[in-house]
């Protein structure tokens, strides 16, 4: 197979070089503005006149915000599968199913063929900053595994496809790049998830392979099934998204050879919105120039009638902030459901700290998702407990209530729920009110055997891709189906 190292580090260092003289605001602005000119004439486009917006501020006064179900609503349903000239021009080839982690419904997110150009040129970056740091490392002198989910693409229309959104992806691998990629188009598209890993286990050149992406979750479902050493001894970069990192890193590490390094990624069925440009846990540098116009709301004002819009010009750091995309696909001023805070203004640097829907308050508690996941960190460290998959919900016991969490692992559960009520208390003030108060009580910890999520996620049709475990569930019916499925002995211990 030809070395095709040479030439992307050529275009690696001229693309880094760019990308570290970039002004931020401009670049971005720039690029909105542009998004808006291609989309004047669209239906949408001449509903909030495009054709005379100038800036961004203006850009702002004229595009109200607006959540996956106002799109759904206004401006998709009626037309949907053949969504022409509606909110980007042309017909949009491509529909990225996506079921996200707190709702548990499907969305229907558009992709179009710039989309994809704008993800390719975003994945091509990823490589590039890992040649920045690793100068003598040979990405293409192998293939890149791409493990990606297990849908199907179906054609719901004239010229248009749907499925997850690594199914599309797989399908439109340009073929000047498809001896560079693995699996193969027949094995990528296999509809059937467990079928699918085996395969990949059995037919995967092993040492070919020398770049994996995927989530993490899904991945180590992959590196388990082929067990041993590292099943891939040439392997120089995994690239993983999706969930957090932390939890999975210290599992995954046996399965990678001395040297291979990683790097995270934050690409949504949305679009490609940030790498990681540094080491491990130092943050993710926002895409400027990769077909995505990002905005910054302050949760706290998110359902405000007037709420805040920051961009690259005027983010600050240490902010929790809901994500919000304008792109070459028609969302326009669309609310994703991230949030991320920001350890850096120039260049915009983010870390991602929760979905807007991670808030348990069924008591008053006012709990953010980042807490309550530093929190179970926090005690996970101290029990000495090495947690894989878990969700956390409320449970009321009378006028009372806990908050209950279900967490594969060994170790002593009380002890767990313990030590969580602690962090807890340390890190939010009301819910350290509402424990001394007597409105909640102890956190329950039910500890569970490996597997129950992914039976779980098979259970619910979820299993793979872009699919992930909801880590908070905060509607009470809604937990109390998951944990009925995942520990349904009702003294708490699991099955």
């Amino acid at each position: 197979m030809l070395d095709g190292t040479p030439f992307l580090a050529a275009w690696g260092r001229r693309r880094i070089a760019a990308l570290m003289r970039a002004d931020p605001a401009a670049t971005q602005q720039a690029l909105l503005l542009r998004l808006l000119h291609q989309a004047r004439d669209t239906r949408f486009g001449r509903a909030h006149g495009f054709a005379t917006i100038r800036d961004v501020a203006s850009f702002q006064a004229r595009v109200p915000l607006r959540r996956y179900e106002d799109f759904w609503a206004e401006w998709w349903k009626q037309d949907y599968p053949v969504l022409r000239d509606i909110n980007w021009p042309g017909r949009i080839p491509s529909v990225a199913l996506s079921s996200g982690t707190t709702a548990g419904r499907t969305k229907r997110i558009p992709v179009s063929a710039a989309m994809m150009r704008a993800n390719r040129g975003a994945g091509m970056d990823t490589l590039a900053w890992h040649l920045h740091h690793h100068p003598r490392s040979r990405p293409f002198a192998g293939r890149t595994l791409m493990l990606g989910g297990s849908t199907a693409l179906d054609v719901i229309g004239p010229g248009v496809r749907a499925g997850d959104l690594s199914g599309i992806v797989a399908h439109e691998v340009p073929w000047p790049l498809r001896p560079w990629v693995w699996p193969p188009e027949r094995l990528a598209l296999m509809p059937d998830w467990d079928s699918k890993i085996a395969a990949l286990a059995l037919t995967t050149p092993r040492p070919a392979i020398r770049v994996l992406t995927g989530t993490p979750s899904w991945l180590l479902m992959l590196l388990d099934r082929m067990g041993g050493a590292p099943p891939f001894p040439n392997l120089e970069l995994l690239v993983h998204g999706g969930v957090a990192w932390p939890p999975y890193r210290d599992r995954i590490a046996p399965y990678l050879p001395p040297g291979c390094a990683t790097r995270e990624v934050y690409a949504a069925s949305e679009g490609f919105l940030a790498i990681a440009d540094r080491g491990d846990g130092e943050g993710l540098r926002l895409n400027l120039d990769r077909g995505v116009f990002h905005e910054f709301v302050p949760v706290a004002e998110l359902d405000s009638p007037n709420p805040t819009r920051h961009w690259a010009a005027t983010i600050e750091t240490g902010i929790d902030y809901a994500v919000v995309v304008t792109t070459v696909a028609g969302l326009h001023a669309y609310v994703v459901g991230d949030v991320v805070r920001f350890i850096d203004r120039d260049p915009p640097r983010l870390l991602i700290t929760g979905r807007t829907a991670w808030t348990l308050s069924a008591f008053g508690e006012h709990l953010a998702g980042h807490e309550v996941v530093a929190a179970l960190e926090a005690a996970c460290a101290i029990a000495r407990v090495t947690p894989a998959e878990w969700c956390c919900g409320p449970e009321f016991e009378g006028a009372q209530g806990r908050h209950h969490v279900l967490l594969e692992g060994t170790g002593d559960a009380a002890r767990l729920g313990t030590l969580l009520d602690q962090a807890l208390a340390a890190a939010n003030a009301d819910y350290a009110a509402h424990r001394q108060g007597g409105q909640l009580l102890l956190p329950r910890v039910t500890l569970l055997p490996p597997g129950r999520f992914h039976a779980w996620m098979r259970a619910t049709g979820r299993l793979g891709g872009q699919n992930k475990v909801p880590h908070i569930i905060a509607d009470p019916a809604r937990f109390a189906e998951a944990a009925r499925f995942l520990a349904p002995d009702p003294e708490g211990h699991a099955p």
